[in-house]
């Protein structure tokens, strides 16, 4: 157990020099951790295998290439960040100063604006298509998703994970804003009829008939 906990921090230790450093060598490393090249080169085999650390040579002037690692993406996301906090603020500034229609005008515009790159994966299908592109697509986002089919030209999105959680507990406009990124891409009549924020199981959309679709380029 006590090797374990060592191991996951002196992985945490890379991590937070390459955070710091932009970059590091094996070498580089070992001198900071005091850990033989062999045993560094383990960590760092382990989060590159979790898709935390790149590797890739540099060519100095003499002798062969040196391998150097840097973070990933995936291990960025790793470390606090606060853009809950921020787009709660956001919303509520512009909530005090211009007003709740204008915000949700403007939430209308974002959702546009994130709709826009999918709008060919949508476009040229049926309503049943583009309800489930429409799930794919929030899937690829983060959600837990599933579809259900009613009778007529009616259909069910089952959203179990809130793609902003944080910010809507504190703004629930936030979720005006996902009802119309649906509507879009789904080019139909869109309602919300459950929601998590009222304690239960999933956010859900219905869908029902077809509109004009208001994706743009």
């Amino acid at each position: 157990m006590v090797a374990t906990l060592q191991m996951q921090s002196t992985r945490q230790q890379i991590l937070e020099y390459l955070q710091r450093q932009g970059r590091a060598t094996v070498k580089e490393l070992g001198k900071l951790l005091g850990l033989t090249s062999t045993g560094i080169r383990q960590h760092l085999t382990v989060l590159e295998r979790d898709g935390l650390v790149d590797a890739h040579e540099e060519r100095g002037r003499v002798g062969r290439p040196t391998l150097v690692y840097s973070l990933t993406e995936k291990a960025d996301a790793l470390f606090p960040k606060t853009y809950d906090a921020l787009a709660s603020v956001l919303l509520e500034e512009v909530r005090s100063s211009q007003g709740n229609q204008r915000l949700h005008e403007l939430l209308h515009k974002v959702a546009e604006r994130m709709a826009v790159p999918y709008r060919e994966r949508v476009q040229g299908k049926p309503l049943s298509g583009r309800v489930r592109e429409t799930a794919r697509i929030m899937e690829e986002q983060g959600c837990l998703i599933d579809v259900r089919e009613a009778e007529g030209d009616e259909y069910y999105i089952d959203e179990y994970t809130c793609p902003f959680p944080k910010v809507a507990q504190q703004d629930r406009a936030v979720c005006a804003l996902h009802v119309d990124f649906v509507r879009i891409l789904t080019g139909a009549d869109t309602r919300l009829t459950r929601s998590l924020l009222r304690g239960e199981r999933t956010c859900t959309y219905r869908v029902r008939g077809t509109v004009k679709s208001a994706v743009k380029t």
